[in-house]
């Protein structure tokens, strides 16, 4: 096996004594805030991405429809970026450690959504070009950060879970993308209470971008006090650190690869046409006279305080589904969630026609489902992949499948709404195929609740 310069990893305690493990405490905080941070990062944008962006940065665009496609494809830049961090930061966290990995992606992450805060509008005199520009590459470092941070951040968990829990300490990153989501959209929800229509849009949206420098310094803080996992410590104990671990995942673990890529998708496409197009549909006149598609026709505020209704129990069941899939077996589990989101994708329209009752119902049960399919994946694909290599497989896998399911969604769910007049008929039908998708890589992959997760590396 291939070796390396010994990475640190950090404090082993008295000579002949056992490594020093991190408390538990510490190991849910640190996972859960570094992923609540940067899923807040992330989320700002997207919802910024729908309100803001598109008169903001694409003024010239020759409808509202094409405004809202140019800042949906620049959303969408994140997620061609997300495997390319991956790889970058699975290199380092197989190689150096996890906890320098996850200090690195938490930085990336802040820096370039903290510089989205300070992009002049493209209506600034010489910034036509360039405010779009400096935007997409804003876009792509964020992708970067976040492509390397998932990863880490449940290996972190999963590595230091006692045997039989790793679903269940699993769920805590996971929790992070609920916590981010509801603390991202109250603060663009008070803003937009506080200040008027033109106050937000000239100035007013910064502030959640700019404030996240305070989160990530609290993040850093708090994952600058972790040691390395049990996991990685013995991977460096017998000298099967991975000189190339990208090339070595691709060569012994690439059926795992593509197998974790489509476990995903449902997941994927569910959560951002929960948040990204049920937003835009929600929003959008009933009876627009632009030309873009009509919608529900909800006042934005209403229809964020819905959207975090829903999430609420995205957040609870998120903490079920660990409990779940360790009694069930993942597998199980997800195939039986997955076979609900396939039928989920088939009631869009009635409970989209159903008055105030039904649009919230919708939101629940699409966003129940999403914390039963989203939380045990922090187990799931990492457990996939022997340890050495765990960290840049688990994210490969994690981030093709953003491509594949996230970074084309809220595109495709657009054009698919204006397709079908207005009607979110094939946004569900096309829910629901990426729902079989899944299932068929479920029912081909093998349950991976009892694999041996420590003394586990290839060669």
């Amino acid at each position: 096996m291939s070796t390396s310069a010994s990475p640190t990893v950090g404090t082993t305690g008295e000579q002949g004594a056992p490594p020093a493990g991190n408390p538990r405490g510490r190991v849910v905080v640190a996972s859960l805030i570094g992923t609540s941070i940067e899923f807040y990062d992330f989320y700002i944008y997207a919802t910024a991405a729908s309100l803001v962006f598109p008169a903001l940065f694409f003024p010239n665009a020759e409808d509202p429809t094409t405004q809202l496609l140019s800042s949906f494809a620049v959303f969408g830049v994140a997620f061609v970026a997300r495997p390319l961090g991956s790889v970058l930061f699975g290199h380092f966290g197989d190689r150096v450690g996890r906890k320098a990995t996850l200090v690195a992606s938490l930085l990336t992450m802040g820096i370039a959504t903290v510089l989205i805060g300070l992009i002049p509008a493209a209506s600034t005199p010489g910034w036509a070009l360039a405010a779009p520009a400096v935007l997409v590459l804003c876009r792509f470092c964020q992708g970067l950060g976040l492509g390397g941070e998932w990863s880490g951040a449940a290996l972190l968990a999963t590595e230091n879970a006692p045997r039989g829990k790793r679903a269940i300490y699993g769920t805590f990153p996971q929790l992070g993308a609920p916590i981010g989501f509801i603390l991202a959209n109250t603060v663009f929800i008070s803003l937009s209470s506080a200040l008027t229509p033109e106050q937000f849009a000239t100035w007013g949206w910064r502030i959640p971008f700019l404030a996240s420098a305070i989160l990530v310094i609290i993040g850093l803080w708090v994952r600058l006090s972790l040691l390395e996992t049990p996991a990685f410590r013995k991977v460096v104990e017998t000298s099967a650190v991975a000189k190339v671990p990208v090339a070595r995942v691709f060569r012994t673990s690439w059926k795992q690869i593509v197998s974790g890529t489509f476990i995903m998708l449902a997941t994927y496409a569910l959560f951002y046409l929960m948040t990204t197009f049920t937003l835009n549909y929600g929003i959008a006149s009933t009876d627009p006279t632009d030309g873009s598609p009509a919608g529900l026709g909800y006042e934005k505020i209403d229809f964020l305080w819905m959207l975090i209704i829903g999430v609420v129990f995205f957040g609870i069941f998120t903490l079920v589904s660990g409990p779940m899939a360790e009694k069930f077996g993942r597998r199980a589990h997800l195939i039986w969630v997955t076979v609900a989101i396939a039928l989920f994708g088939g009631v869009w329209v009635p409970l989209f026609s159903a008055g105030h009752i039904g649009v919230q119902s919708l939101l629940i049960i699409g966003f129940t489902l999403m914390g039963l399919t989203f939380g045990p994946m922090a187990a799931v694909l990492p457990e996939l992949f022997p340890a050495n290599v765990r960290y840049t497989g688990s994210a490969v896998a994690y981030n093709l499948s953003s491509v594949l399911g996230a970074a084309v969604a809220p595109f495709i769910a657009v054009w698919l709404w204006a397709k079908a007049d207005g009607s979110p008929v094939l946004v569900g039908v096309y829910l629901a195929a990426m729902a079989v998708i899944t299932l068929v890589a479920l029912l081909l992959e093998r349950e991976t609740r009892d694999v041996d997760y420590d003394d586990n590396v290839t060669s």
